[in-house]
């Protein structure tokens, strides 16, 4: 009996996991996400799986108040595909608008979780940021050290300027070259939200991580605020008293401002039911 000629039908291809949009709350005319750490880190691996492509914005007190006053940070705020609360403060407001299930997804702990999980599954990511290179090159070793097997494809530590078009089209390349699935930008709000929002369409790398000092921290440059003041909404006081001279007038300006706005709101909403 010949055997027959005819090809095995084709293995089925499995569809990539369904990228699910949390459900937000609006404080201050931004968008933040009813999500945690975990169901954040599946948001990630399902948009690389689906090659699609946005940022997103684990966003303080302080983006959230720039974005009242400057329309560029505004735009770039509200351009991101999520905007997670990384300051406990936001997510005290969101509780007190009735959402008892409101989370903190903190940079720098997202950062790390993620970092252990893309060890496991093999995420390509990128550094983008750092006080100067030497500061880059200590945050990729210290991560390669607690997380071994983790896929650090490329980094770079840009001067404090804006970069021109040369500049901005050589990191662009630079980063397309490498084949990173994960951008972690850690330059500072809200000049990388401006950063991500503008490279956006020119980079492949499905996802960019907006997470300010998690490279300090995960540098061993500047020492974290301990849990218990994390969970009573003091990690400010504890960063103020670290960097006094760089941090005091965004303390000053913006912390006031934003307790008398919420307040505004949460009027406004309690009057409208």
């Amino acid at each position: 009996m010949p055997l027959s000629s005819e090809q095995p039908p084709p293995l089925p291809v499995s569809e990539p996991p369904a990228i699910e949009q949390p459900r937000t709350v609006e404080i201050l005319g931004v968008p933040l996400a009813l999500t945690d750490y975990d169901r954040t880190m599946d948001w990630i691996d399902a948009m690389i799986a689906r090659r699609e492509r946005g940022y997103i914005i684990p966003a303080a007190v302080h983006a959230v108040m720039v974005a009242q006053e400057d329309r560029t940070t505004r735009d770039a705020v509200l351009g991101g595909a999520l905007s997670v609360p990384d300051g406990q403060p936001l997510v005290w407001a969101m509780k007190l608008l009735g959402h008892s299930d409101a989370s903190r997804v903190y940079g720098p702990e997202l950062m790390a979780r993620y970092c252990e999980r893309a060890a496991r599954n093999g995420t390509r990511m990128f550094l983008y940021g750092g006080r100067n290179q030497g500061a880059l090159v200590q945050l990729a070793l210290n991560l390669r050290r607690r997380y071994p097997g983790i896929k650090i494809v490329g980094g770079y530590s840009p001067p404090y300027r804006d970069l021109d078009d040369e500049e901005r089209t050589a990191v662009a390349d630079e980063i397309n070259r490498s084949g990173a699935d994960v951008v972690w930008v850690g330059i500072g709000q809200p000049k990388q939200e401006k950063w991500m929002a503008q490279m956006q369409s020119s980079l492949d790398a499905p996802v960019m991580i907006g997470v300010g000092a998690a490279f300090d921290f995960h540098a061993g440059l500047v020492p974290q605020a301990p849990a218990w003041m994390q969970s009573v909404g003091l990690e400010w006081v504890y960063r103020l008293a670290h960097e006094p001279r760089r941090l005091w007038r965004r303390y000053a300006r913006y912390n006031p401002r934003f307790v008398l706005g919420f307040a505004r709101q949460f009027v406004r909403q309690r009057a409208g039911r």
